[in-house]
């Protein structure tokens, strides 16, 4: 290696980036890049180089590398290559270096947070230290909790704390929703956190004021553009009583519900996760009285409302699908002229033969006597 090099670290460490980097027969190795870790790191090449050697290195290794980013992790854990390696060495550090690295946070959690990268950095560690660590990284947000969950960065570290942390360690982030949850709902990041504090809050306290204040909106929530997803949330993954209240909210507004683009989501939830007898009130709405004018034509023909009845087929029992088949067979041939229509026919004919083949399996096997 010629002396002159020696005079300019930077460019030393750019041309041998630059020879790694074009290099196709020198297989580097950690030990190689030593002294010019930092610089590598900000490369996506280099970054990714280190990150590979990072999961099988030797402690030694992992040694070079962790002495010459810790005095540069801070402005490391917000570059676009850069925070990648220190996610790696939370991963694969020893218990030593990810103390360490996570002390680095100390008074920077809310601002990394905040940032596009460092809030990768913030998730990862919160994965992955200890409990002393979490609830000292958590405690910076403090005071911040709303700032955060309506941050496009910050709602994913709120999420993370939510998924990670003992519950009695984060009340302070829990008991700010409280009399918040129809508003967060309604938030496109903030319904995203609403919907992790359903998964994994378990106190019965938190749960039951969740779900008053959803209950109490219920129908306003199930046709907004964010709301939709946590009643969805609630009717897929909740408890059978908080399922057959929200159904019971929605009874008689089904079919206007079935023809709103978000709302229609929730009835064809309503509709997979809902019990027997929920299930009979919904088909019931629309099938509406025997006259002319009924729910189910309007709705077959309705953009959004053509697929709660293909739902509705999907998932009721024989008796309900017979009863909605001949309903529907009078109108098949209207059917066809619409767009929508057009989805119903196609789903129709094919129980129709369905049904068919399966009455000629049976009458084709005589049967038994006992």
């Amino acid at each position: 290696m010629g002396s002159w090099h020696l005079d300019n670290d930077e460019s030393f460490a750019s041309s041998l980036l630059e020879e790694f980097k074009s290099s196709k027969t020198k297989c580097f190795e950690l030990s190689d890049i030593a002294g010019y870790v930092v610089e590598f790191s900000a490369d996506q090449y280099g970054s990714r180089f280190i990150q590979q050697k990072l999961e099988t290195a030797t402690m030694e290794e992992k040694n070079m590398v962790f002495k010459e980013i810790i005095p540069q992790a801070l402005s490391l854990m917000t570059d676009v290559f850069g925070n990648y390696v220190i996610q790696k060495f939370f991963e694969h550090g020893s218990a030593t270096q990810i103390r360490e690295l996570a002390n680095q946070l100390t008074g920077h959690v809310l601002t990394l947070s905040l940032q596009m990268y460092g809030c990768r950095v913030i998730q990862k560690a919160i994965e992955v230290v200890g409990f002393d660590q979490q609830t000292k990284m958590v405690a910076e947000l403090d005071g911040h909790i709303m700032r955060c969950v309506r941050d496009q960065n910050g709602n994913h570290v709120i999420q993370k704390c939510i998924e990670c942390i003992p519950e009695d360690a984060i009340q302070f982030i829990i008991s700010s929703f409280y009399d918040q949850v129809v508003t967060l709902s309604t938030h496109p990041y903030g319904c995203r956190v609403i919907q992790r504090v359903l998964e994994h809050c378990h106190d019965p306290e938190t749960q039951r004021i969740a779900m008053d204040e959803i209950l109490q909106c219920v129908c306003m929530l199930a046709q907004d553009q964010y709301g939709n997803y946590v009643v969805q949330h609630v009717l897929e993954h909740g408890k059978p009583h908080e399922r057959s209240a929200i159904i019971k909210k929605l009874a008689g507004q089904i079919v206007q519900m079935s023809q709103q683009k978000f709302a229609s989501n929730v009835v064809e939830k309503c509709l997979t996760f809902g019990g027997l007898a929920e299930r009979q009130i919904l088909v019931n709405e629309m099938l509406g009285s025997t006259d002319e004018n009924e729910p189910l034509q309007a709705m077959m023909k309705d953009q959004f409302a053509n697929y709660v009845v293909q739902k509705v087929l999907e998932t009721c029992d024989d008796q309900q699908r017979e009863l909605i088949l001949s309903r529907i067979k009078v109108h098949l041939n209207a059917l066809k002229k619409y767009t929508y229509g057009k989805h119903i026919v196609a789903r129709v004919e094919k129980l129709v033969a369905a049904g068919e083949r399966r009455i000629g399996l049976q009458s084709s096997y005589p049967s038994q006597m006992a």
